[in-house]
């Protein structure tokens, strides 16, 4: 048994990468997260001015509502002074009923602007005073004087009412004008901000991708490219190519992995090379004892059988004829006799065939084509002898794999090929059966497999459901 190398002690040199990706990371958090907190600072003053410029911009609507409304009111109430007609009075009533809830709503808007809550509390104050000490009274005189009287109240009613409405539209006039000047700062201050954020971002923008630029440039030469090393060198370990290795040139956990994967590859290396030479000592154990076996069998017990089958007819030519009611005893004892030498034939043919040892795979194949109730299609080119562990392993492979055929496949036809190819022994089984075989299911297939691989070679099985099932095994032959 080899010696692998000893793994080498963790150090911390083993913590370089850790200690730079943290460094790193938290200037890159400095960084980012420093430029997203102006970024936010500034998102959230941008958000307060645009809050504010569209509380400016209803303040505007509001108050032209408002003056909308007490317009509507003297147009209504002249309408009526100088008619009489109540249908002026409808949009007059309208005007009244909805002014009081507009002027509270300008009220809550321009509740934490002080100016503008003065002005706001004289309009409504003003309005109110309009409807319930002129407007409502002027209506409520028309009503009661004559057309003659109404008539000669509408003029002064009518300056008055100018007079009044003049005053609001002043107040209408400066609120609007404070909004605007409002909106106007508010939008500089919305400006401000925007481009603070920009700013901010660029600034952090181009910082963070310089920083993750070398960052990225550092990790492919440190990480990247000796993990993809690995990973390529790990991809080729598990394909089978055990001398798989990489340059030990990483540094810090890089390093560390390089050196595990290489101490891993070699200790797998030694553990297949003890692995398949402990695998071909049972099962080259395991077949010599299916010789012995064997041959004691057909040197022994069954010779003795044969012995004994000769000795019955010889008993029986011996019998006086006087007896023949012993003949009938002799002729089933024989016949006992010569089935059961038949039936350890078969258990030594199964145990290890002697034709296989006798004559080599090619009689052995169709002396089992023969034995199966399975019509069998065998095609095999194999000229010379070949070495014993390859022989008595195709040998089995063929045989169990006709033997789960006639058990489990319901199959009409089977086809066996051998042949050399560049040093392999190529077999190849098929059969037209109900498919569906899986190996390790009680089909002896494991066994097999065991069997194959244990000389290096290789076993597989293409068995889906209906459509039949196909057995590959491929075992190299030392020197051809």
């Amino acid at each position: 048994m080899g010696v692998g190398r000893a793994p080498r002690p963790a150090s911390n040199a083993g913590h370089g990468l850790t200690l730079r990706a943290v460094a790193t990371g938290a200037v890159l958090a400095l960084i980012v997260g420093g430029a997203f907190a102006v970024l936010l600072a500034s998102i959230s003053d941008l958000r307060q001015a645009q809050l504010r410029e569209q509380r400016s911009a209803e303040v505007m609507t509001m108050a032209n509502r408002l003056e909308r409304l007490i317009i509507d009111m003297e147009t209504g109430q002249r309408g009526f002074a100088l008619t009489g007609q109540e249908q002026f009075l409808q949009p007059w009533r309208d005007a009244i009923a909805v002014f009081p809830g507009r002027a509270s709503a300008l009220e809550r808007l321009v509740a934490d602007v002080p100016a503008q809550q003065d002005l706001a509390r004289e309009i409504t104050a003003a309005g109110s005073s309009y409807i319930n000490d002129y407007s409502v009274p002027l209506v409520a005189a028309l009503r009661r004087g004559s057309s003659s009287e109404g008539a000669a109240a509408t003029v002064p009613a009518t300056l008055e009412g100018k007079r009044r409405v003049d005053a609001m539209r002043g107040d209408f006039d400066e609120l609007v004008a404070s909004a605007r000047s409002l909106t106007r700062t508010e939008r500089q201050r919305t400006d401000a901000a925007a481009r603070r954020a920009i700013a901010v971002g660029v600034a952090g923008l181009i910082a963070s991708v310089a920083l993750i630029g070398a960052y990225s440039g550092y990790l492919t030469r440190a990480v990247v490219f000796p993990v993809r090393r690995v990973a390529g060198a790990a991809a080729r370990l598990a394909a089978g190519e055990l001398q798989a290795r990489v340059p030990e040139r990483g540094v810090g956990e890089i390093g560390v992995l390089e050196r595990g994967f290489n101490t891993m590859a070699e200790t797998l290396a030694r553990q297949r090379e003890e692995l398949a030479a402990s695998r071909s000592r049972i099962v080259t154990s395991a077949d010599q004892a299916r010789r012995r076996i064997e041959r004691d069998l057909h040197d022994g017990i069954q010779q003795r059988l044969v012995s004994l089958v000769l000795d019955v007819r010889a008993a029986q030519a011996t019998l006086p004829p006087d007896r023949p009611e012993l003949g009938e005893p002799l002729d089933q004892l024989a016949d006992g006799l010569r089935e059961a030498v038949d039936e350890l034939r078969e258990i030594s043919h199964g145990i290890h065939p002697a034709i296989l040892t006798e004559a080599g795979l090619g009689p052995a194949l169709k002396a089992l084509a023969r034995r199966s109730p399975v019509p069998v299609e065998l095609k095999v080119n194999v000229a010379d002898r070949l070495p014993e562990p390859v022989e008595v392993a195709a040998y089995y492979v063929v045989s169990e794999a006709l033997t789960n055929t006639a058990k489990h496949a319901r199959a009409t036809y089977a086809m066996v090929r051998a042949h050399l190819d560049e040093g392999v022994l190529r077999l190849e089984m098929q059969d037209d059966g109900v498919g569906g075989a899986v190996a390790g299911q009680g089909s002896g297939l494991i066994g097999l497999a065991d069997r194959v691989e244990a000389l290096g070679g290789t076993f597989t099985l293409l068995s889906p459901p209906t459509q039949g099932t196909t057995l590959h095994a491929d075992l190299p032959v030392p020197g051809r």
